[in-house]
């Protein structure tokens, strides 16, 4: 069979890595086929290269899944000490990133942000992006500023300006970190933003070349195509990468053809490996980061861990996505776990995902009593 390489190289033919090959690699590489014992919270948000952090939770579910003994508070306290931020990178998403990838990745995905900023151009006319990056700096730098009080001061700038393009082109002009309180376990307070270079007391990085980060999306995402990366990164023409790494890359194909790159040394488990039940938070980077989601979301569930504009939390049976999950946290101190499956789940695995259900509310919550129980709560 021939490869679609997406990359301008010849057609070749590959080794086949099958869906549940695919499968388990990537829960290999995402800490989801063990616990970690060994990767420190600040190691783990490292080597997946940051975390999604549209809302503050998901950050300390996604390393809870994955790492041994996790408390949220350890999470909390490296934001404290500003050795990881909360930063817009990828896909225009806010991420939780360590300050050293703050540093790098931003400037690499400053493309991206550019053209977001290109979409809005009709409600920033007569805006000169320089002299609002220059306000933009001058405000944020002086104190940490809300979105409110930052719109505020650009539309005395440009009062004929739309309040939203210019919300939108203040993060797109400037890396703007979310300063903490916001972001920390238990205690997250308003969004107030600052510089990255101001927050860190450093200065940006030149725009990095990408090969080292394709590197290290293989190692945390891979075996991958020119797509999938391009998908997790929001980039285009990264063909040209791969193919500059290509002597230093192993190269599969999947099912259908698609040219795979992966990290030769990297360790691919058997497709049977057993894949313990997971509960993920919403948005986790594990279902958003390749551009053929197959290798985690059959099919038939395409599509049902959203309801519209709500994201759910999800659940993961046998590696794949099976159902979503919610908390509510009750009152005398009772939490209650409700976990809606998409299909029928036999004995033996409903009671994995209860007894997995009941450690996460026991590990995650503040609760006295907690249940776990199994019914529908969301249309999907």
């Amino acid at each position: 069979m021939a490869s679609k390489t997406g990359t301008g190289a010849p057609r070749r033919t590959h080794p086949v890595l099958s869906r549940r090959a695919l499968n388990r690699a990537t829960l290999d590489r995402q800490l989801l086929l063990r616990r970690s014992p060994t990767h420190t919270p600040k190691d783990a948000v490292a080597h997946l290269l940051g975390l999604q952090a549209q809302n503050v939770k998901p950050p300390y579910f996604a390393l809870w899944s994955r790492l041994a003994g996790f408390r949220p508070e350890a999470l909390s306290e490296l934001m404290e000490r500003r050795e990881v931020v909360r930063i817009v990178t990828m896909r225009s998403t806010i991420h939780t990133h360590t300050a050293d990838d703050a540093l790098t990745l931003r400037p690499l995905v400053q493309a991206a942000r550019d053209r977001e900023l290109n979409t809005f151009r009709k409600g920033l006319a007569g805006v000169d992006t320089e002299r609002l990056a220059e306000v933009v700096r001058a405000q944020v730098e002086d104190r940490p500023r809300t979105m409110k009080e930052l719109r505020a001061a650009l539309l005395k700038q440009w009062p004929d300006a739309d309040p939203f393009a210019l919300s939108v082109a203040a993060r797109c002009v400037l890396p703007l970190v979310q300063v903490t309180p916001r972001g920390l376990w238990d205690r997250s307070g308003q969004v107030a933003l600052t510089t990255v270079e101001h927050w860190l007391g450093r200065p940006a990085r030149p725009v990095p070349a990408p090969d080292e980060t394709v590197l290290r999306y293989l190692g945390a995402f891979g075996p991958a195509s020119v797509k999938d990366m391009q998908t997790w990164a929001g980039l285009t023409r990264l063909a040209g990468v791969f193919d500059r790494l290509r002597p230093r890359l192993a190269v599969f194909q999947d099912e259908n053809g698609v040219e795979l790159f992966d990290l030769p040394d990297a360790t691919r488990p058997h497709e049977d490996t057993p894949a313990p039940v997971r509960l993920l938070p919403e948005f986790d980077n594990l279902l958003l980061s390749h551009a053929d989601r197959t290798r985690i979301v059959p099919a038939e569930h395409r599509g049902r861990s959203w309801s519209g504009n709500q994201a759910h939390r999800t659940l993961l049976v046998d590696g794949f996505l099976a159902g979503i999950w919610r908390i509510e946290e009750q009152t005398g101190g009772h939490a209650l776990l409700t976990v809606q499956p998409f299909g029928k789940l036999g004995r033996a695995r409903r009671a994995e995902v209860a007894e997995e259900g009941a450690r996460l509310l026991a590990d995650m919550t503040s609760a006295t009593s907690y249940d776990v129980r199994f019914g529908d709560f969301a249309a999907v």
